[in-house]
């Protein structure tokens, strides 16, 4: 039978029928990926957000459907689907843990970028060493926001808990006024859980920006016009820059700024 899809009562009938094909796929059929597809169904068409939900979170625990994982997790997060309405980054974490195991690269950087945050509920153990490594994970399975993100890590470096004081900070920075250009810092590697590299900074931003990241493209530029963590080059310098620019250019509706040379900095 063929649906016009101009005609209101045809969009109508054609999607009361993929709702009832994803439903026998799902339950009948027991496909994962269409379960996964029965969730995005309830979620974007009905607005069904409490069955959406519980379609993830059983497509992800029954069957080990990493985006479903990766979805319940988005909803706990928000507090999508839940009677409370209140979000639960715990369970969040749980299931973003779950697809980073299942490798979906967007948990992984969930994973990550939760355990890094100073704002995590006490119930969740901050763990920048475990973050790197979901966030590297992430990185190697070609999420750019992840490579970026592990840039700026080496961009700033992270101080351990007991060196993060007003006045170690000062001391450090005291210090670190006399590293050459590029090279890896000259403080104590007892006093980072990851230590500043703008050689490695700039290996992530390369492969960031190559992923389409736009901030990471700016922050090459500003790498190539001062030669931190390569060879000074001016052409680059522009190139990655206009890169940056035609990048902003095609999303206009994100509204963060470009700022140059910018990246996580949670010590």
């Amino acid at each position: 039978m063929s649906f016009d899809l101009k005609n209101e009562a045809d969009v109508k009938e054609y999607l009361e029928k993929l709702g009832i094909e994803y439903r026998f796929g799902c339950y009948s059929e027991k496909k994962p990926e269409v379960c996964h597809l029965l969730g995005d169904y309830l979620e974007g068409i009905k607005k069904d957000f409490d069955k959406a939900a519980k379609v993830y979170r059983s497509n992800c625990d029954d069957y080990g459907f990493a985006k479903s994982c990766l979805k319940y997790g988005n909803y706990s997060f928000l507090g999508k689907g839940r009677a409370s309405d209140k979000g639960d980054p715990v369970k969040a974490y749980q299931y973003y843990e779950k697809g980073c195991g299942l490798n979906d690269p967007d948990a992984c950087l969930h994973s990550g970028l939760l355990l890094v945050s100073k704002s995590i509920p006490k119930d969740i153990k901050r763990d920048v060493p475990k973050a790197f490594e979901y966030l590297k994970k992430s990185c190697e399975m070609n999420n750019g926001n992840a490579c970026f993100y592990l840039s700026g890590m080496h961009i700033s470096g992270i101080l351990k808990d007991e060196y993060n004081t007003a006045k170690t900070k000062q001391e450090l920075e005291q210090k670190e006024k006399s590293v050459s250009k590029g090279q890896p810092s000259s403080l104590p590697a007892a006093a980072y859980v990851v230590e500043r590299d703008m050689q490695k900074a700039f290996e992530f931003a390369y492969k960031a920006c190559e992923l389409r990241n736009m901030y990471a493209c700016a922050n090459l530029s500003q790498m190539y016009a001062k030669g931190d963590g390569i060879a000074k080059d001016e052409k680059k310098a522009e190139k990655y820059k206009q890169l940056a620019m035609e990048m902003q250019d095609e999303i206009k509706k994100q509204q963060q700024p470009l700022n140059f040379q910018q990246g996580l900095n949670p010590s």
